[in-house]
């Protein structure tokens, strides 16, 4: 490309690197017969209810625009559904757009709020797209290192970073977490929430594996803290819906009607296919993410087991379907190295937990979304990784000399 042509482009833009997680994905991929536990990809199908309802859509030429905001039964729909699992209160004629996922609905309501020298707080480790993100407004991510609290953020460390840090105009709030499982009981938020109430600040919170809870009933910040959250939520992980592009944004009425005017900008709106779907979700899915649920933590106690057997640690996901585990100390603490070694001799694709930021160094990110039967050979693959290094007169290079 004429790098003339390149100095005209946005600063912002032109800075922002290809994430990592994508190269790395796709080096995976072609490698044939690779196992590949990267991917936050259910291995489910979408429920041949929503399909039907789609296919039924096209036929009845349901094919033009909607409404910038989305279909409005559809958002009465969404509205309902919010109610009825979290007990959430959602005007759908003022509080809710939708949006093609979640990423969108970030990009959306970053554009929508952020001017150039705020900052946005992220808890760290975090999913790959914030930060960039804020850049792109020319905003700065400030990450709170939460490696040494379990992965969670505490009321203390989230007091001392506001009040030091009073260019600070959104924390990004994402659980369960992408990457590390974790989640935030009631009494927890409603901690976090005592302090963020003391400034004058948005919370986005990015809930779209609330149905992806195990160990405790999710409890949205949208009800601790409604007159400051933003909520994100959708269908992809839920009902396994990634390739829909289907997610919501929800929030005071003032603030939701600023955020649907970049939404509008962008897309128009989205899929009228996609809305035909998430309506039929929304309306008869209720019982779809279940029995996903329930495989889900089959697969991740299998492989909670499995890495413990192998010395590796790791806390327990409350949600979502990541393992967020630390290298055995008796190896060279390099997640990027062991994770490329890993994949280029026994071609098993698990992401380095650096790739997701401070904190998460030294880790590997596991996702198991993937079949029983990929889990098996992940835990297989690695422990022949883990002798492998012996039998090749590795240990230079993965052990430590005592």
């Amino acid at each position: 490309m004429n790098n003339n042509l390149v100095s005209l482009m946005k600063p912002s833009v032109v800075a922002i690197k290809q994430q990592e997680i994508f190269k790395f994905n796709a080096r995976a991929k072609s490698i044939p017969g690779a196992v590949n536990m990267t991917v936050g990809e259910p291995n489910f199908h979408t429920p041949e209810h929503i399909k039907q309802a789609a296919i039924k859509a096209i036929n009845d030429n349901e094919t033009h625009y909607t409404v910038p905001e989305g279909n409005h039964e559809l958002l009465n729909a969404v509205s309902k559904y919010l109610h009825d699992k979290y007990g959430l209160n959602y005007d759908p004629k003022t509080q809710i757009v939708a949006t093609t996922g979640v990423t969108e609905g970030v990009f959306s309501a970053f554009n929508a709020i952020l001017q150039p020298g705020d900052e946005v707080l992220i808890p760290s480790p975090a999913f790959t797209i914030y930060g960039p993100d804020a850049n792109f407004n020319g905003a700065s991510p400030v990450y709170i290192d939460t490696s040494e609290t379990d992965f969670k953020v505490t009321p203390e460390v989230l007091s001392e970073v506001l009040r030091t840090n009073p260019r600070i105009k959104i924390f990004l709030f994402n659980y369960p977490s992408n990457p590390t499982g974790v989640s935030y009981t009631e009494d927890e938020l409603v901690a976090l929430a005592e302090v963020i109430k003391k400034h004058n600040i948005f919370v986005i919170s990015d809930e779209i594996y609330s149905e992806l809870t195990y160990n405790f009933k999710h409890i949205s910040f949208g009800n601790i803290l409604p007159e400051q959250t933003i909520l994100l939520n959708g269908l992809s992980k839920s009902h396994a819906m990634t390739g829909w592009r289907f997610g919501v944004v929800c929030g005071p009425a003032e603030v939701v009607s600023q955020i649907n005017k970049i939404h509008e900008l962008a897309t128009t709106s989205i899929t009228s296919i996609t809305q035909f779907a998430a309506l039929e979700a929304y309306k008869n899915g209720y019982e779809d993410p279940f029995p996903m649920r329930e495989e889900y933590q089959a697969r991740r106690d299998r492989l909670l087991a499995g890495l413990n057997k192998l010395g590796f640690e790791c806390p327990t996901p409350d949600g979502a379907f990541y393992l967020f585990a630390k290298i055995p100390e008796q190896y060279v603490q390099d997640d990027v190295k062991f994770a490329n070694d890993l994949l280029d001799k026994e071609h098993l694709a698990i992401l380095p937990g650096s790739f997701f930021g401070i904190g998460g160094e030294n880790h590997l990110r596991f996702s198991y979304a993937a079949s029983m039967e990929d889990i098996d050979q992940c835990l297989s693959k690695l422990e022949d990784f883990l002798t492998w290094e012996k039998n090749d007169s590795l240990e230079e290079k993965y052990v430590k000399q005592v």
